[in-house]
């Protein structure tokens, strides 16, 4: 076995040990994660980065062999601006009343090997599972984060598990089935599937890739570090440019503080002039971090709580922000937008129209981000979460 960094709790600074998030901060009805210390990128040749998680080693907490399948690196697509067509079928990036608005790119996440963003924690993750010497990795999910799980733990030769339940369409069921995960369907309630994890997890002493705790504090610590690769591509394939914002789809927040985890580390050596905003995309139904931010006092905002709905974007949805996710807003100007579920089917389809097959919880980032492009000469990027081919199948 080879040694991890320490961790500790965002919010109270206090040590931990675990992947259950803070129990201090637990004990107040808190979800908050335990995280590594930010990396030092001092030195680093941003032009040369290559790409992906492994693309910059010293920025992870893993020190022993790399689990890989080429993932990251992910393209970034430049998307229509103009709100409709002209009449002579051009898409000229101009507005109806003919004004120029923003540019608005999705950096394609379904490009990564099983087709979304976990595969970049699941790489790392599973690495620290190895190291720690585990034999058996488990992972709660809607689907593609036990997809992305299934497959690294193929990669390294780990037996993996995958909680799930009915809802999870045919398509990421069949991807986990093929890729020789074991899978619990658990009816009922994410938190009853999450409870059938920590029981595992306390009983067989598997390896969690995933969030399993009450309040959820979020995903495995170490896994999550590989979510910074993000920023670092955002960062070097927009060099000399201002990105104004980053749009990101969110849950449990993991992808979101990952990614200001990574501006955050790339400020600190001068790779960047400023950090972007973040937004947080959600889908109304189940919106507990635009809900938060309409209240003033940050007490209140780390307390909400929110009756969350199904939503057509399946892979979304909590009643409770975690904390990492206000933290990460709350140090990057950022904030919250929720969309409804017609207003989510109806980008699905139109990033279908220019030839991009998303998931309803990939387009709601896209859908928000067009909000904020609005103005004339604003970038900003949504992060396209997962490609929709996999709720084709079946």
């Amino acid at each position: 076995m080879t040694s991890r960094p320490p961790l500790h709790c965002l919010r109270c600074a206090r040590a931990a040990e675990g992947f259950a998030g803070c129990r201090t901060c637990a004990a107040e009805g808190i979800g908050v994660n335990t995280m590594p210390p930010l990396a030092d990128l001092a030195g680093v040749d941003l032009a040369a980065y290559p790409g992906g998680p492994w693309g910059l080693p010293q920025a992870l907490p893993v020190s022993g062999p790399p689990v890989t399948l080429g993932e990251g690196d992910t393209p970034c697509v430049r998307l229509r601006t103009d709100p409709a067509p002209a009449h002579d079928g051009r898409s000229d990036g101009r507005a109806q009343d003919g004004r120029h608005v923003g540019e608005v790119w999705l950096k394609y996440e379904g490009g990564n090997p099983t087709g979304s963003h976990k595969d970049r924690a699941m790489a790392v993750g599973v690495a620290a599972a190895v190291a720690a010497g585990a034999g058996t990795v488990a992972a709660a999910s809607s689907g593609n984060a036990g997809a992305a799980a299934a497959a690294y733990a193929a990669r390294a030769g780990l037996r993996c598990v995958v909680f799930t339940n009915e809802k999870v369409p045919a398509g990421l069921c069949a991807q986990i089935d093929a890729l020789g995960a074991e899978r619990r369907v658990h009816p009922g309630s994410t938190a009853d599937r999450n409870a059938a994890m920590a029981r595992a997890v306390e009983e067989h002493r598997w390896y969690p890739l995933t969030s399993y705790s009450s309040p959820s504090p979020g995903g495995n610590p170490y896994a999550n570090e590989g979510y910074k690769s993000v920023a670092y591509e955002l960062a070097r394939d927009f060099a000399g440019r201002r990105l104004d914002a980053v749009v990101v789809p969110t849950s449990r927040a993991d992808l979101l503080a990952g990614i200001g985890r990574g501006f955050r580390e790339l400020a600190a050596a001068g790779l960047i002039d400023r950090e972007p905003r973040l937004v947080a995309a959600e889908p109304s139904a189940a919106a507990p971090f635009t809900a938060a931010l309409r209240r003033t006092d940050r007490a209140d905002q780390e307390r909400t709580r929110i009756a969350a709905r199904p939503t057509v974007a399946f892979s979304l949805g909590e009643e409770r922000p975690c904390w990492q996710g206000l933290d990460a807003l709350w140090r990057a100007a950022g904030t919250a937008v929720a969309l409804d579920d017609e207003t989510i089917t109806a980008e699905t389809r139109r990033l279908a129209a220019e030839g991009l097959t998303l998931e309803p919880s990939s387009a709601v980032g896209s859908a928000v981000a067009r909000e904020f492009a609005r103005t004339p000469g604003t970038l900003v990027v949504a992060i396209g979460t997962a490609t929709g081919l996999k709720g084709l199948a079946g």
